[in-house]
């Protein structure tokens, strides 16, 4: 979780009350967030540097606070303090508003599409900035950036002086060498080419040169006087640097991901418009897209949420009435009103203000309403319905079918669900098809990266065989994993399909061996071999798969559709996995057994 280090006796301020270490720990837990220590900025600067402790009285107080990932509202000492007042009841939950001044334009060029398409916009009119508040404006930004932004991949904020700018804005993707500015905290003017080199040695900033540097154009922000405002997502503009003096800051969000941007947005609106001149006032501003389209932004609406009262009691094991759940979800920001379902039945319709984002769904509803109510204060009862847990029939049985096969002299193994495309394919002899497997969009590492989820257990056991050649023969493996398959009738497009998968390795082929363990397995199973062509039983046919040698393979037919199929390994595929020695092999799907 994120852990945010605000300054103690500024917080106590902010809270309009001052706690003892004990209370406010128990003021954390009762919200659900974490004093995780307590220290003094000094003292983190000494560890960091590993430096001789020599604690002056004088040091500020600084509490670590860890708070939930997806609550990025409490990821700042404003937004904290506000959330804690409203919990303890100091104030009520703040009224966003825009205003109604002359909107400022952003038009985005067609060019952004080929590297940050999306651009989002707003204004902070008459705010009022000392140190403190600085910083925290600073550090939020930076928050956002590592937690939602994902490390500015996403979404990348540049804040600016609107005294300094004229609008309108554009926004607009240029060659690099055509980009020229003076960036933040330098005196010199640069181009974005020359930028890249420049920053390769700083150590905050060359982590974000990937992002964009080996595209063959550049996100830049201009005003109406062609002042470039940033180069996002590395550097903004020394010319609109925001100080304490500014009194109108133009807040711009370029992203690849609009939903993610229009969070960051709000969030830092919301946290910061409490020091505007028109408190929680936000002035926005109108981004025209390449076709003409515009869109106002930030969109500060309050979306609404129903939930069944019995719902929210059900599943939290209480017996609340509606006005006490409409006070415990007021003290969590949720402003909310009873109402009556078509079906008679008492709901909770929960207001959800801009800076909730978090909230999607009915259950996280309940959980603000169990977090206001206290979790000590729930009696421990068995859940509802349930009396006794029990496992799941497909994995007891792909259990006692783990029993049989050990029994019958193989050794189980457990290996990979991801692998490449190589070994799906290639390496086994089958013949690439775009519709087979499913894909992995964003692979972990180098020996993922076809990013494909395994249809099959054969690669895997082949693997292993491979990197135990030199164990002694004979080798008797065997898996009992799940397999993916593309399942155009799920929601999500694919299904988990129950494999068993089986092979001998020795100097002779052993299919006998494997053919016995496949006739051990129906008889177990209780299936009694059948005629060819029978649809009751089961039997086998000639098959023609390319892993394995032609004649010398087979398809096991389980009442009247094939599960399976077994043979020796192709040499070819021996020779693609590195393994010497002769091998049989089968896999089928168990899920039929049942």
């Amino acid at each position: 979780m994120p852990t945010v280090n605000v300054g103690r006796d500024r917080l106590y301020e902010a809270l309009q009350q001052h706690y003892s270490e004990e209370e406010f720990d128990e003021l954390c837990f009762d919200f659900g967030i974490e004093l995780d220590d307590v220290t003094t900025e000094k003292a983190i600067i000494r560890k960091e540097k590993h430096l001789q402790e020599d604690t002056l009285e004088d040091e500020e107080i600084i509490y670590k606070i860890e708070v939930p990932a997806n609550r990025y509202d409490l990821l700042c000492l404003e937004g904290l303090a506000r959330a804690l007042r409203i919990f303890t009841g100091k104030q009520g939950s703040p009224t966003f508003s825009l205003s109604s001044s002359a909107i400022q334009k952003m038009y985005v060029q067609p060019e952004t599409a080929l590297i940050r398409p999306y651009v989002v916009c707003a204004i902070l009119r008459g705010i009022t900035f000392n140190q403190a508040r600085y910083n925290s404006f600073i550090d939020l930004q930076d928050r956002l950036h590592q937690n939602l932004c994902r490390k500015r991949t996403l979404v990348a904020i540049g804040t600016h002086d609107l005294g300094t700018l004229e609008g309108p804005f554009t926004y607009e993707a240029l060659p690099p060498s055509e980009i020229k500015f003076v960036p933040l905290k330098q005196r010199m003017e640069f181009t974005a080419e020359e930028l890249m080199d420049f920053y390769k040695s700083d150590l905050k900033l060359k982590k974000y040169l990937h992002i964009i540097e080996s595209s063959p154009v550049f996100p830049v922000l201009y005003d109406s006087k062609r002042t470039v405002l940033s180069l996002p997502p590395i550097i903004n503009g020394a010319h609109s640097a925001i100080t304490l003096q500014t009194k109108d800051v133009l807040i711009e969000c370029t992203a690849t991901d609009l939903t993610k941007a229009k969070i960051v947005l709000n969030t830092l609106v919301t946290m910061f418009s409490e020091y505007c001149e028109k408190k929680f006032e936000v002035e926005p501003v109108e981004v025209i897209s390449s076709d003409g389209n515009a869109t106002i932004y930030p969109d500060l609406h309050v979306r609404s949420l129903e939930v069944d009262l019995a719902y929210i009691n059900g599943y939290i094991g209480v017996s609340l009435q509606s006005k006490q759940v409409i006070d415990l979800l007021n003290r969590m920001q949720l402003p909310s009103e009873a109402t009556i379902g078509s079906n008679g039945k008492s709901k909770i319709k929960a207001l959800i203000p801009p800076t909730r984002s978090d909230v999607l769904h009915p259950c996280d509803v309940v959980e603000d309403v169990a977090i206001a109510y206290g979790y000590n204060n729930i009696l421990k009862t068995l859940p509802r319905s349930l009396t006794q847990g029990k496992q799941q029939p497909l994995n007891h049985f792909s259990d006692l079918l783990r029993s049989e096969i050990a029994m019958a002299g193989f050794t189980e193994v457990l290996t990979w669900i991801l692998g490449s495309e190589a070994e799906n394919f290639w390496l086994l002899n089958r013949k690439h098809k775009e519709h087979t497997g499913v894909i992995v969009g964003n692979p972990r590492g180098s020996d993922f990266e076809v990013n494909r989820v395994r249809a099959s257990l054969l690669p895997g056991l082949l693997k292993t065989m491979g990197h135990n050649k030199d164990s002694p023969r004979p080798v008797k493996l065997f898996e009992v994993s799940d397999v993916v398959l593309l399942d155009n009738t799920k929601d999500v497009g694919a299904a988990n399909e129950r494999h068993l998968a089986a092979l001998y390795c020795n100097t002779t082929s052993g299919f006998e061996v494997i053919h016995g363990l496949v006739d051990r397995i129906m008889e177990v199973v209780g299936i009694s071999n059948a005629a060819v062509g029978d649809t009751k039983g089961y039997y086998i046919a000639p098959s023609n798969e390319p892993e394995f040698f032609k004649g010398r393979q087979a398809n096991i037919i389980l009442n009247g559709s094939c599960i399976g199929s077994f043979g020796i390994i192709h040499p070819q595929v021996l020779a693609n996995f590195d393994i010497l020695d002769p091998c049989s092999v089968v896999e089928l799907n168990i899920e039929p057994f049942l």
